[in-house]
Formats: C-alpha cells, structure tokens, sequence
C-alpha cells in the first residue's frame, strides 16, 4: 500500500496560481455567456432560462421576480441550493466583474501562494456560500419594483463574486497587517489592517442604514465574518481545534 504524504503548499511563487487563474477565466466566460443572452439572442432563449436560474434569489419570495438578463418582471426562478454557489459568477455590469476580479488577484495571488491551492479554494467557497447565507438571513425576500404599470412587489436577484473576494480581503489583512497598500484615490498609503477594519466598517454601517441600494453588504460582510471564522479554526483558536493547525 502506497505511503500517504501530506499535503504541502507550491514553494515557488506564481503570480497567476491555478486557482485564481481558473476563477477570472470563469467569472469572464460566465459574464460572456451573460452579455450574449442580454444582447444577442432572443428573449426567453434556453441561455438566458438558465442564468437566471443561477442567481441566487431568496426562499419564499414573490412570485414575480426582476429576471438578471432580460431585467423585465417575471416568474420567478425562485430559491434553488445551487444558487449559493452559481451566483458567484454573475456580475451586474463590466466594472462589477473587473474590479472583483482585480481585487480577487491583487489580495488572493499571495494567499494562494501561501496556503497551496487545495486550501485557498475551500476558503473562496466557503466564503461565497457564507455569504449567500447572511444576506439571505438579513434581507427581505421582496423589494418594489417600478414597472410601466406601476410598482410591483418583485424577487431581486444577488450577484457577484463579492462575498469570496470580500473573505479574500479579511485573510490578506490577517496574514499581512502591515503590509503597506496604496489607495488609488486618493494615492495614500495606508497598513493592510487599517484599510481591511475600514472596508468593514463602511460596510457594516451600510448594511444598517442602507445608504448604498443595490449592494449586497450583508452579503460582503458574511464573507468576512465566515472567512475569519474560518481561519481561526485553521489556527486553532476556537473550542472545536483541527487535526493539524495553520501557521503563518
């Protein structure tokens, strides 16, 4: 019987790691298929039924819903337990999906490095499922909707790789606190942990005052939370302890 290694993170470093490089080329596929049944194909064409069903979309809604590609009201797709992964690669707009994107690879190429690919996607998924759970936990599960025959009360659906990029964030400002990064407006440096704890804190008095319509906060938040949570658990720093903890 063959002797069973562990597991043991790439030495070398890759500034596009298999995982990271795997997410862009899917969320960018994704988005493809997204504007060829926006733009191009007829309404109600097989692509278009199947990407709405991929947005996630809470339990017990409406029975009308804002539908992702047409953005006309209609049946809703309703709740499915494979939207709280799927939603992940659908974006609302181009800069949506780039600047996940970007973020994705600025903060994840170092953490992909540091942990090996096997445990960085567990961390990207987890976050992303976390996520979709929060949100759904925090928000309601219908929202008015102006219609050319007046407001309707619709499911709105949630997208976006947000809530992975967001766990992604949490564990670079752990892993590296003070690391220096520089904002681009205004160009101020600014230590990891500070920028991290202020990305939070905007994003939690958002939630709770609701002053950004159309952002997912709780949803960005449950990626933080979960990711930390995570983490912490890697390390051993809660009750339940691994069978090998993560050091950094």
């Amino acid at each position: 019987m063959p002797r069973r290694t562990r597991y043991r993170p790439p030495t070398r470093f890759s500034v596009m790691p298999p995982v990271i490089k795997n997410l862009l080329v899917l969320n960018g596929l994704v988005f493809i298929a997204q504007f060829l049944a926006s733009n191009t194909l007829a309404d109600g064409s097989l692509l278009a039924h199947i990407l709405n069903y991929l947005a996630l979309y809470p339990p017990g809604g409406p029975e009308q819903a804002a539908l992702l590609i047409s953005e006309q009201i209609g049946d809703a797709p309703g709740f499915w337990p494979w939207q709280m992964v799927t939603y992940s690669f659908l974006h609302g707009g181009f800069g949506h999906l780039f600047i996940n994107m970007l973020i994705l690879w600025m903060f994840g190429v170092a953490i992909e490095n540091q942990w090996g690919s096997r445990r960085f996607a567990v961390f990207y998924f987890i976050c992303v499922v976390g996520a979709a759970v929060v949100h759904l936990l925090f928000v309601s599960g219908g929202q008015t909707v102006p219609t050319s025959m007046g407001p309707t009360m619709a499911a709105v659906p949630t997208v976006g790789a947000s809530g992975g990029v967001y766990g992604v964030l949490l564990a670079f400002g752990m892993m590296y606190p003070n690391r220096t990064i520089y904002l681009i407006f205004p160009p101020i440096p600014i230590r990891a942990k500070w920028f991290i704890l202020g990305i939070g804190a905007i994003q939690l008095y958002s939630a709770v005052t609701e002053t950004q319509g159309g952002v997912a906060n709780f949803a960005h938040l449950g990626g933080m939370v979960v990711g930390f949570l995570l983490i912490q658990y890697w390390r051993g720093k809660l009750p339940v302890e691994p069978e090998r903890a993560m050091r950094w």
